[in-house]
């Protein structure tokens, strides 16, 4: 996140000079970040409320290891006989697992699903800091980051839910995602093997379609081609971050027309009800990587409009791996028609945008309509639905209320 606000000021301000100096500088960081180790995720924040956590391990068949958290009760009186229906929450971009638990117990959702009796899974996807792993490669190795979320709707959530299917003694389980992990389970569920271990999915600020979006500091970053110039530059990690990132956030707050108080939002606009406790934490905890390729690919459906596999701009690099010169379009009318299924939109939402939403409604027009259930908040951004101080009253118990029917 940090050298795309960086790209994009100086693209902004159209400065030659700053450019230069930007690239310099994105050299410098990407030199200067080692790999973090892979430390358990329980250890640096579950404890802070004493729920139980376990770690997991999920190795998915392109060989990336990912890190899964499992809390398996909650600490209300009311479920202490043990482990309920499992429920798996996916994260979007530049996020991890954790982002589930920023908050207190009775504004996070991961706790207050523990709480209200069920088994809780949590995600971790490839690249982010304790899913670093990889049966061949290091992440220094330009090979580990040689996917978009194509692989991640193919591979990780596959795997993921899987695993927490025949760890579970084959139970059904239920899907929230958020952001991209929405886009991840309307590709990944199409799948008729995947359909018979998931009873419900909760689709918070779904993305399907992006080329309505709205945040300025988006749109000039993709228009200015950043991710592909990144590619150019052999940075095949994206956002990198390390011990340089107080430093880099002091120097971004004085740039012309770049405020820290806004670093959370300028990528998804404005949220109604996030407390700045809530945002310090996410900076704090830190915005996770990706892969460029994967940023690449997000750009190319802001730019045109599409929902297709990663397109490689050459005819014969689409033909080998896909056998055609295009790459082939995602169907979302193929999501399963029964499946209970509840979307929740923000009117204030910059990158689930509303026309953007009712491309996506209209692409899920012949789901069946008792399975169908649409949570609309006015006032709701993007990162409202997992970080808003009001988010269970006006979300979560819709949620919970949706879960018990299915």
């Amino acid at each position: 996140m940090i050298a795309w606000l960086l790209f994009v000021s100086v693209s902004a301000t159209g400065d030659r000079n700053g450019s230069h100096q930007y690239e310099h500088l994105i050299r410098q960081v990407v030199a200067s970040d080692p790999s973090s180790p892979a430390n358990g995720a329980c250890k640096s924040i579950m404890g802070t409320y004493g729920y139980e956590c376990e770690e997991h391990e999920v190795t998915t068949k392109d060989g990336y290891i990912l890190s899964v958290q499992r809390i398996p009760v909650g600490l209300s009186p009311a479920y202490t006989g043990g482990s309920g229906t499992p429920i798996l929450l996916q994260h979007g971009l530049f996020m991890d697992g954790l982002g589930w638990l920023l908050s207190s117990p009775d504004e996070s959702l991961g706790y207050i699903l523990a709480d209200e009796g069920y088994d809780v899974w949590i995600a971790n996807s490839r690249g982010t800091k304790h899913s670093i792993g990889h049966t061949l490669f290091s992440s220094d190795d330009p090979e580990y980051w040689d996917w978009s979320w194509d692989e991640l709707a193919e591979y990780d959530l596959p795997a993921t839910v899987e695993y927490v299917y025949g760890h579970t003694g084959k139970q059904k389980l239920h899907y929230v995602g958020h952001s991209l992990g929405t886009l991840m389970a309307l590709a990944s569920l199409c799948h008729s093997e995947l359909q018979e271990m998931v009873r419900s999915a909760v689709l918070l600020s779904p993305i399907a379609y992006l080329n309505q979006i709205k945040p300025a500091f988006v749109r000039i970053g993709v228009e200015s081609f950043m991710p592909e110039i990144f590619n150019r530059m052999r940075v095949h990690r994206f956002f990198p971050f390390g011990s340089f990132l107080n430093e880099l956030l002091f120097k971004i707050c004085w740039l012309p027309g770049i405020s820290c108080l806004h670093l959370l939002t300028a990528y998804t606009g404005k949220n109604c009800c996030v407390s700045s406790s809530a945002a310090h934490r996410y900076l704090e905890h830190g915005p996770q990587p990706t892969a460029t390729k994967n940023i690449i690919h997000l750009s190319q459906m802001i730019r045109r409009g599409t929902l297709t596999k990663f397109d490689y701009d050459d005819c014969d690099k689409n033909t080998k791996h896909y056998g055609q010169e295009v790459p082939p379009a995602y169907d979302i009318s193929a999501f399963p028609r029964d499946l209970p299924l509840l979307l929740g939109y923000g009117g204030g939402d910059g990158l689930s945008d509303g026309g953007d939403g009712l491309r996506l409604l209209d692409g899920l027009r012949f789901h069946d309509q008792q399975n169908l259930t649409v949570l609309y908040r006015l006032d709701y951004g993007h990162d409202d639905f997992i970080m808003a101080v009001n988010a269970k009253q006006l979300v979560y118990d819709r949620v919970t209320a949706f879960l018990k029917l299915h």
